[in-house]
């Protein structure tokens, strides 16, 4: 009998191997992040935020004040391979004061912080010089109010009786427009929205975020702040909008100072700047729509 060659076993499955070793890379470059991983930080997150904000609203502004900290941070080494140092000190300090005073004493306390933090972050620069003062101190202003500006928004909705979802509402609209986004975008996504800005962001992936968020802003404020349907719809549009404008901003930061992410904090996110940037830039926007069109309960 003729013994067989088990060569040919090893060849055929490595063969096998560098065709599937491709198509999984393949997958992963179309996706854009390891999958998984950004579906398990993501889900950990979400129970983070609804666990703080159910438990007690205090919990959930010191989250926000811990979350914009570390976009903060992120922010001022990414400035920093730029030649650009924002005063994180000042900054940091002021804006955590902005936040805490936008809670507890409304819009008008929150701008009281925010001009003396200005103040404050002006004279911080002085002792370094006039080298660079006007580029640091502006870094720091718009890291202000990048950041801390857009976080008093969420604090005025969190103060409201009906806080709590309020905040579910702003930030399911922002998490449905990215989920749908991105499938629709790794799916179907062949016309890019602004190639020089950020390659991946398609039309069809715009579509895809418009559906999911319109949905999600019609169901969270009909049935959880018992408002008028085409209220959500706002919501929605708004929210895909602004969360669109807001990653293609932070793309063009990131494209402007050289890097790829924010930060390697979230494992298949990036850094946390890389979660916010969409988050922060709704807020407004939504502080305005729920504010004005939907009465607290």
């Amino acid at each position: 009998m003729k013994s067989e060659d088990p060569s040919p076993a090893p060849s055929n499955s490595a063969e096998a191997g560098s065709h599937q070793e491709p198509r999984a890379a393949e997958r992963q470059s179309r996706a854009g992040r390891n999958l998984p991983a950004a579906i398990g930080v993501g889900v950990g997150l979400v129970l983070v935020i609804l666990g703080s904000l159910f438990f007690v609203k205090d919990a959930f502004v010191a989250v926000v004040v811990i979350a914009l900290g570390v976009g903060l941070w992120e922010l001022a080494r990414a400035f920093a391979k730029a030649g650009i140092q924002i005063p994180f000190v000042p900054v940091l300090t002021g804006g955590t004061l902005m936040l805490v005073s936008g809670f507890y004493g409304g819009m008008e306390t929150a701008a009281v912080a925010m001009a003396l933090t200005v103040i404050a972050t002006l004279v911080w620069r002085l002792s370094e010089g006039a080298d660079g003062f006007v580029r640091d101190s502006s870094a720091g202003m718009f890291a202000l109010s990048y950041l801390h500006l857009m976080g008093v928004f969420v604090m005025l909705m969190l103060a409201e009786d009906d806080g709590q979802w309020r905040i579910v509402a702003f930030i399911l609209a922002t998490i449905a427009s990215d989920i749908g986004g991105y499938a629709a975008g790794v799916l179907f996504g062949k016309h890019p929205m602004a190639p020089t800005i950020s390659p991946k962001k398609s039309w069809e992936g715009f579509t895809g975020s418009l559906v999911t968020g319109i949905a999600a802003g019609i169901l969270v404020v009909t049935y959880a702040l018992d408002g008028n349907w085409w209220v959500g719809i706002l919501l929605g549009v708004a929210g895909v909008v602004m969360a669109t404008l807001g990653d293609l901003s932070e793309s063009l930061i990131k494209r402007d100072l050289g890097i790829k992410d924010m930060g390697d904090l979230l494992p298949g996110h990036g850094g946390l700047m890389d979660r916010l940037d969409s988050l922060i830039a709704v807020a407004p926007v939504a502080w305005v729509i729920l504010h004005y069109l939907v009465p607290v309960t």
